[in-house]
């Protein structure tokens, strides 16, 4: 188990690090100066080769990188070169509305994807049953900005039931809160039901052909038991491994999701610093990004070896 644990520690590190190295490289390929960006074109060049010097721009990328890791290990993240704030600040305060918005379309999905990939195994030959393969293939297929951008036009504009943007704390209003999440949260969690449906189909498919499942069924033993008490936690290692998978897009969708519809969340942060070209916010980001998906699959495997004796013994 140590072993395992020291693994996956020397995994995530990497990882980390990784990401660390093509954020850092991959964002210096944007077109564009930060130091034009920040005093306009219409700037002088001594004024240019001062902001560039004093924001270490005029630097070998190898020194750059350098110095930014070792503030990273320490914690700093640097500054903001639009805001001066400190970036660490930036993302925490974005990372409420994201936790937010990113666990009310996971609880919904998984309300709705399970359920659903159960009834999808357990009635293959159902009209139901195809009707809902065919809505999971949809909502896997469609963008979610043309998501976003449908329920904005259906439910705000041709029929005003929801805010098109903007965002309230629940520390001010509940409802207020509620009723801005409902779109956003919405566009998350189609795809994430989708997805999850069709996972939990095929995760059930072999658990309901187990030997054990057609005996307690030949017993007389009600369906329902046998389903949800039998099949459906064999079939549970495997959904549960797929979490990560799930994390991964959940991450992505963030990003296109709060920009339509304005969510002041890490995903619209990072879309404002790429436009900005604020190096030390998008590095950031990144890092905090890939923290976060490390995190949640280290999280999800941990679940796993908990529901799947046989990963503890591999």
């Amino acid at each position: 188990m140590f072993g395992q644990f020291a693994s996956r520690l020397a995994s995530a590190a990497l990882l980390l690090a990784g990401a660390a190295i093509v954020s850092f490289l991959l964002i210096r390929l944007v077109p564009g100066d930060p130091a034009v960006a920040l005093l306009g074109n219409e700037a002088d060049d001594a004024a240019l080769a001062q902001l560039r010097h004093g924001l270490a721009l005029d630097r070998t990328l190898v020194i750059q990188f350098a110095a930014w890791f070792v503030r990273v290990l320490s914690g700093d993240l640097g500054r903001s070169i639009e805001s001066g704030r400190p970036v660490l600040s930036m993302l925490l305060s974005a990372l409420g509305p994201t936790a937010i918005l990113s666990a009310t379309a996971m609880c919904v999905a998984i309300v709705l994807g399970i359920p659903g990939g159960v009834y999808m195994a357990t009635h293959r030959r159902s009209a139901r049953a195809s009707a809902l393969s065919a809505l999971s293939f949809v909502g896997l297929s469609a963008p979610s900005f043309w998501l976003g951008l449908l329920l904005v036009l259906a439910f705000s504009i041709r029929l005003p039931l929801f805010p098109a943007s903007g965002y309230v704390s629940p520390f001010e209003s509940i409802g207020g809160q509620i009723w801005r999440l409902a779109l956003p949260a919405t566009t998350l969690a189609i795809p994430l039901s989708a997805a999850m449906m069709r996972m939990t189909r095929s995760a059930m498919l072999p658990a309901l052909r187990a030997p054990h499942i057609r005996t307690a069924l030949a017993n007389g033993v009600p369906v329902g038991r046998v389903i949800w008490r039998h099949a459906f936690p064999s079939a549970l290692p495997s959904i549960m491994a797929l979490l990560a998978i799930q994390a991964g897009q959940l991450l992505g969708g963030v990003v296109v999701t709060e920009t339509v519809f304005s969510w002041p969340g890490v995903g619209k942060l990072t879309v404002d610093a790429v436009f900005a070209r604020d190096y030390p916010l998008i590095q950031g980001a990144v890092l905090m990004s890939a923290f976060v998906f490390v995190l949640l699959a280290s999280v999800a495997d941990c679940l796993q070896s908990v529901f799947d004796p046989r990963v503890r013994l591999q």
